[in-house]
């Protein structure tokens, strides 16, 4: 059925991914792969770098993990640069490999805002810049492509689900936990949301708070939620993380995650057998996978064709 194979697509590896602790250990926050020598292209491989958010949850790993896995063959130096959360960790990776000259650089960007001055150092420097995942609000002529997934149309899917399958003929409160603050999937699946549950005069949203895509801070927004309102009836977590968070908050509180509509967003295979134990309702995908696509976008942007600006992720 459609729900095996979406699991198997996110399945992680046995074999722990570093976390973004792992590069504030003082061993530096990159981890190269291939040749040493990142001085010079005289080995003949092609140099990537890949500039990554932090890895704040199973589908941020599964998403480094198949750039990894596709940019570490033979043919590739490949390096990893953990941006810990941190834009300016971020930015200084990317002048750190243009200084290094690298080939071409793959950015997923932690916010939408305040990439120009990086971008432009990228492209004075002939470097192809690749944004994954979250987009960036730079005008378009600043880097090559956008590979990533529809977050407005998710909102709207996970609306279009409530109306559906929980109807529209019973008053129903809702609360939402958002991810973080100015990111693309943050801006992208409140809004496609929002606009389609405003169709529906038996919805209220309650409130609609930053949990950060982290588990602990969406736990700790549930807490609060649940000391707050007396009818809650179906929350909106905009990452699973934060849903793992919200069901121990629920369950803490000596409730049942079952007599809730649990909303999440990413579809990790965890989130499944979250969704099989009844705690989770429904579960909107996103695709993590996204290091075969990037390559044949690298391998065109590098022998000089033009790419589509926005390459939408199959889910």
């Amino acid at each position: 059925g459609a729900e095996q194979s979406t699991s198997t697509k996110v399945e992680l590896r046995d074999d722990p991914v570093k976390s973004s602790s792992d590069y504030a250990s003082g061993s530096g926050n990159a981890m190269s792969q291939g040749t040493k020598d990142n001085d010079s292209d005289s080995s003949g491989k092609v140099k990537i770098g890949f500039v990554q958010t932090a890895n704040e949850s199973g589908w941020r790993a599964a998403h480094t993990q198949s750039m990894k896995d596709i940019f570490s063959q033979d043919g590739y130096s490949y390096k990893f640069i953990d941006g810990q959360g941190e834009q300016s960790v971020q930015i200084a990776g990317i002048e750190e490999l243009i200084n290094d000259g690298y080939d071409a650089i793959i950015l997923a960007p932690i916010v939408e805002d305040g990439w120009d001055d990086v971008l432009k150092k990228a492209q004075a420097a002939g470097i192809p810049v690749i944004i994954v995942d979250r987009k960036v609000s730079s005008d378009s002529s600043l880097y090559s492509c956008w590979v990533g997934s529809d977050f407005e149309t998710e909102g709207k899917n996970a609306a279009k689900w409530l109306a559906d399958n929980i109807g529209t003929s019973e008053q129903k409160n809702i609360v939402v936990l958002e991810g973080t603050t100015g990111s693309s999937a943050q801006l992208g699946r409140t809004e496609g949301f929002n606009s389609e549950i405003s169709k529906y005069s038996s919805y209220s949203i309650l409130a609609s708070e930053s949990g950060d895509f982290d588990k602990s801070k969406g736990k700790e927004l549930m807490k609060k939620y649940l000391g707050q309102f007396d009818k809650i009836d179906v929350i909106v977590s905009q990452n699973d993380n934060m849903a793992y968070g919200v069901i121990e908050a629920i369950e803490e509180a000596g409730k049942n995650a079952s007599d809730y509509t649990i909303v999440s967003f990413d579809g990790e295979a965890e989130a499944f057998k979250q969704m099989i134990a009844g705690k989770i309702s429904v579960d909107i995908e996103c695709n993590p996978l996204q290091g075969p696509t990037v390559e044949k976008l690298v391998k065109k942007l590098l022998n000089g064709e033009t790419v589509d600006k926005e390459q939408f992720m199959e889910e």
